[in-house]
């Protein structure tokens, strides 16, 4: 008897019985599982990712104070970028990466507000007279992008975001410490549209990889030949101190332009391509945190106790951004009554 109902099945004359059928639910309950675990480590690989990108980006600035006195600060983003884009080509042709140039506008655009704008206006915040902490200024960044992703992505922010903004946002004021000054109005202004052009850039580059597809090494490539071609106009027409030439200026260079700009960069597009404008951005604030602490390491300039409450602060909302996006990616979706009783 047991064969016969074997063959009946196989033939279809025999149903399976209803308590060893699979539902549609069963199959949407797995899908949804599977996407949850990819988001999961989606989420952890940007937050490795983004944790070397600070490491390369938070030297960087103690690099590029060093070599203020060999170079100007505009031949220095100028070489940087140029250097940094024949780096990634030789990459791009070794690995038979595709040459073709992305999204035109869209990697114009990012290339005007993300990769030029935001480094000479902070450089021209510096130049003008404003005192140090104005550079800090463009660490507004992340609240520009907040702004930008809501009108034009449509990323609205959750409670988890508002609460991390707040403390980032108080961090980030106790180490500019303004009631101490910020030096020149104009140099501010600068130094706050830096901020703003490169949360714009960072939203057109989330635009470019959400609705294009466009590829990451080579939209990388691209946006340091664009930043190096749109900054020797600057460079020309501002005035600066010669170049001196020597070892410190070398390896000054080759640290700018391999690793800060073309693996600092290449970095930084993976994690915009890979969590949302918003995570990203108030992730990069973990940058002028590692920059005090290697400053009072290296250079001898010891934080003040407002700037290690700024730490703490920044720190704190860098914890709720990235990990609560964690937990509310793991929450299972729990079965629904009918599906229990089945």
């Amino acid at each position: 008897m047991l064969h016969n109902d074997i063959l009946a099945g196989y033939c279809g004359r025999r149903r399976r019985p209803d308590s060893i059928r699979l539902r549609p639910d069963f199959f949407i309950y797995r899908f949804q599982t599977t996407s949850i675990l990819k988001t999961i480590q989606s989420d952890r690989g940007a937050l490795v990712l983004m944790s070397f990108t600070v490491l390369l980006w938070g030297f960087s600035w103690i690099v590029m104070k060093h070599m203020s006195n060999f170079i100007g600060p505009f031949d220095l983003v100028m070489a940087r970028y140029g250097l940094a884009f024949l780096v990634l080509l030789c990459i791009l042709l070794v690995t038979r990466h595709s040459l073709k140039f992305p999204p035109f506008w869209l990697t114009v655009g990012i290339a005007v507000f993300q990769t030029t704008a935001f480094q000479c206006l902070c450089q021209l915040a510096l130049v003008s007279g404003g005192a140090g902490h104005v550079a800090m200024l463009a660490y507004t960044m992340p609240f520009w992008v907040v702004l930008f992703a809501w009108l034009m992505l449509g990323e609205r922010p959750a409670r988890r975001h508002v609460i991390a903004f707040v403390l980032a946002g108080a961090g980030l004021v106790a180490i500019i410490a303004p009631w101490q000054g910020l030096g020149s109005v104009r140099g501010s202004l600068l130094a706050l549209g830096g901020g703003m052009s490169w949360g714009l850039g960072v939203v057109f580059s989330k635009i470019a990889f959400q609705r294009r597809q466009a590829d990451v090494l080579n939209m990388t490539m691209w946006q340091m030949f664009l930043g190096s071609v749109l900054t020797v106009p600057v460079a020309l027409l501002l005035p600066q101190r010669a170049v001196v030439w020597n070892a410190d200026l070398f390896w000054g260079l080759a640290y700018m332009a391999v690793f800060a700009s073309a693996l600092g960069w290449w970095l930084w597009l993976t994690v915009v391509q890979r969590v949302s404008a918003t995570v990203a951005g108030m992730s990069s604030l973990g940058v002028p945190v590692l920059t005090v602490i290697l400053a009072w390491l290296l250079l001898a300039e010891r934080p003040t106790v407002m700037e290690l409450i700024g730490i703490a602060f920044i720190m704190a909302g860098l914890i709720i951004i990235n990990l609560a996006g964690g937990r509310r990616a793991g929450v299972e979706k729990k079965p629904h009554r009918s599906d229990a009783a089945s």
